[in-house]
């Protein structure tokens, strides 16, 4: 076995930009909490980047989701549609707004939430009372649907949007992976009514820890960053809050990172969509897996590479794993499904079929855009 330090990591920051620079003027200035001119340019260039009005900068992409589903409608009872084969935070969020998950299944050409089997779903398990989507069997309010563009892959939103609208569903897109990705030449993250993404230290872009929301709605943008700032009404010395709020805001300091990072995404992207086609190219020769491509029409960021065993080798997955681990190459296989999670358990479901043979047969393998070959 390898030692760590000799191990091909599955996907590492890289900060050899500006970073220096802002932070020190941070420090500085003594500007280093959620106030500050970095926060300001950051949400700034993130609306930019991803074609909305608005942007919104919070401490982590959790609780960018949990605040974006408050805002959104969401009410202690009712029930979020969500993909299974999701990181955990997507069905977390849902819990922390006091709701509970209601899992759908994925699709193989994209890897995100199937609307076609979505729309077959709600047929059988919902029907929509007095502008309302119901549940059939546990008689909740189903109020809103959050697709996940999984390792940066766009999901099929329009025509998640169509059933959206039929079953009066609000969209909240978890677009945590998914920034510098485009679908039909149009950037990732602006089709919900609020969209969220992540800046996590492993993800393409990272502020140390991060989070936002995006929207094009004016009000939505107002009520969400005075929900997240404690609920604090604006006055020069007087301390007043007119509801239950949260301390969710980014702090200045991890928004001069994100700044800085943010100059040098189109390069981040080009790299990785590069090394995505090294992948693609070496692995084609391979018997017995296919490697994961970008489907029709989009241009994914492929944050996070992966292959799927062909069925017949399913069974060889978590002894590939070890080997390629032992080899000390950071290969990982995608998360367990969320119904399978004890907490989660015995939420409402649909079929899952295809999400369970997903997670049986994937694994993402090191992304990192210093692995890209040269252009």
């Amino acid at each position: 076995m390898v030692g760590a330090s000799d191990r091909v990591a599955l996907h590492e920051p890289e900060l050899k930009g500006r970073e220096i620079e802002y932070l020190s003027r941070c420090i500085e200035t003594g500007w280093v909490s959620y106030a500050g001119e970095y926060v300001t340019q950051f949400e700034a260039d993130l609306a930019r980047i991803s074609q909305v009005a608005h942007a919104v900068a919070m401490v982590n992409g959790t609780v960018a989701l949990h605040a974006a589903l408050l805002v959104a409608g969401v009410k202690p009872g009712d029930e979020v549609l969500v993909p299974t084969l999701t990181f955990a935070a997507t069905a977390n969020a849902v819990a922390h707004a006091g709701a509970e998950p209601h899992f759908v299944d994925s699709e193989l050409p994209t890897l995100g939430l199937d609307p076609d089997k979505l729309a077959v779903h709600l047929e059988a398990a919902a029907v929509v009372r007095d502008g309302v989507c119901i549940n059939r069997t546990t008689g909740r309010p189903i109020r809103a649907v959050v697709p996940v563009h999984v390792f940066g892959h766009p999901a099929r939103m329009r025509a998640l949007q169509d059933v959206a609208e039929r079953y009066r569903l609000a969209i909240v897109e978890d677009a945590a992976e998914a920034l510098g990705s485009r679908m039909n030449n149009k950037p990732v993250g602006g089709d919900g009514v609020m969209s969220v993404l992540s800046f996590n230290g492993n993800k393409i872009v990272t502020t140390g820890g991060g989070g936002a929301i995006l929207t094009n709605d004016a009000d939505l943008a107002r009520r969400i960053k005075h929900l997240t700032t404690t609920a604090k009404v604006p006055h020069r010395y007087d301390f007043f809050h007119d509801e239950v709020g949260y301390n969710y805001r980014m702090p200045n300091i991890n928004a001069a990172v994100g700044c800085a990072q943010l100059e040098r995404l189109d390069d981040f992207v080009a790299r990785k969509r590069r090394l995505a086609e090294a992948f693609a190219a070496a692995l084609s020769a391979v018997d017995g897996i296919r490697f994961f491509r970008e489907p029709p029409g989009a241009a994914s960021n492929y944050w996070l590479n992966a292959f799927l065993l062909d069925p017949a080798y399913a069974t060889e997955r978590n002894p590939l794993l070890e080997a390629l681990n032992d080899a000390g190459l950071g290969c990982r296989p995608v998360w367990v499904p969320m119904h399978r999670l004890p907490m989660f358990s015995q939420c409402p479901r649909g079929d899952l079929t295809t999400a369970e043979d997903i997670a049986a047969r994937l694994i993402n393998i090191p992304s990192s855009a210093h692995l890209a070959p040269p252009e």
